[in-house]
């Protein structure tokens, strides 16, 4: 690929989220025109005071609906890349390191005891940061975290929280079932702007700091010894990335669920477009993953009859294009 291709395409990814927003707000169990759609907008900015069902629909349904999938693919797929980078291993993504068994089981504990006491969306991030804390304390020893023993570590709270959301399940009223495993399979389909500012500045933020610190994940991808020649202090860099990653994954998680594969994806296909450079690969990983999280629910949201949750058609498509991904690029992506 030449100089000013890999520009383009940069380019591309980078615009990528600007191209699908525009056609998702027709997407819809109701149909709405342009026309329609621009008299809307019209009469929300003059503030006729009226409120028709079609603004309800466009204002209070699709427009933080859309947002929240911006966000959300944003925040899994910037979040994975620095998982990559830092531990230098093309696997790890937020289930390696426990992120998303802790979320699951806040979200369990809260649904199935603590009803309206606390929302789920704090118990599920409380849950996804008590993980990662749980994975980062085992895996640190004398000091220092070494990838294996980190991924080792993830496993394990892995194992622990997903035995934990099991019993949960077992000991269930139906009802509360019910809500339980439609949280896990992950959907938009009850985004609000109270989920959006639950959400959103904890994504923003913390994306953007991992934007500026983006150039040292290419020094921590040359491993612990070459970063250390370069001046950085690895653990503590690994701590700040580390903990800014989590707390944006488990900020997308908490309140739309658990969605697969888009973390793990994402930045492979940005690698194989533009190459391995993380100066690169973070922020085209940002904006890539928000407009495929969007075109996904764009799918689900074009299906006719019963919505089908989200987290499930990524994983249905997701994992066997990761397969193709890997055997096509011969493992060489990673270099």
């Amino acid at each position: 690929m030449t100089r000013k291709t890999k520009s383009i395409v940069l380019f591309l990814l980078y615009a990528s989220p600007l191209f699908f927003c525009i056609p998702s707000v027709f997407f819809g169990p109701y149909s709405l025109t342009p026309s329609e759609i621009v008299g809307l907008i019209g009469k929300r900015i003059i503030c006729s005071g009226q409120s028709v069902a079609e603004q309800a629909i466009l204002f209070d349904i699709r427009l933080p609906r859309i947002i929240l999938a911006l966000l959300t693919g944003c925040a899994l797929s910037a979040s994975s890349a620095c998982f990559q980078a830092t531990f230098r291993n093309p696997l790890v993504s937020e289930y390696i390191l426990g992120i998303s068994a802790g979320a699951a089981f806040g979200a369990s504990l809260s649904i199935a005891t603590l009803g309206d006491k606390l929302p789920v969306q704090l118990m599920a991030f409380a849950g996804g940061i008590a993980a990662v804390l749980l994975t980062y304390g085992m895996a640190r020893i004398r000091g220092e975290t070494q990838v294996l023993s980190l991924v080792l570590a993830g496993i394990i709270t892995n194992a622990v929280f997903t035995g934990g959301n099991y019993i949960i399940r077992y000991f269930a009223e139906p009802e509360q079932l019910h809500v339980l495993i439609v949280w896990l399979m992950g959907s938009f389909s009850a985004a609000s702007w109270k989920d959006v500012s639950y959400s959103g500045p904890f994504v923003i933020v913390g994306t953007f700091l991992l934007y500026l610190l983006r150039w040292r994940l290419n020094l921590l991808s040359m491993g612990d010894e070459e970063a250390k020649a370069f001046g950085v202090n690895t653990e503590k860099m690994k701590l700040v990335l580390l903990g800014t990653a989590t707390l944006v994954t488990a900020a997308a998680i908490s309140v739309v669920g658990i969605i697969g594969w888009i973390g793990l994806m994402v930045p492979h296909i940005v690698r194989l477009l533009i190459g391995s450079d993380n100066r690169r690969v973070l922020p085209a990983s940002a904006t890539f993953g928000a407009a495929l999280m969007l075109i996904a629910d764009d799918a689900v949201r074009m299906a006719k009859g019963v919505e089908l949750p989200v987290g499930v058609l990524t994983t249905i498509i997701g994992a066997p294009f990761f397969a193709y991904l890997i055997r096509k690029s011969r493992g060489g992506v990673w270099e």
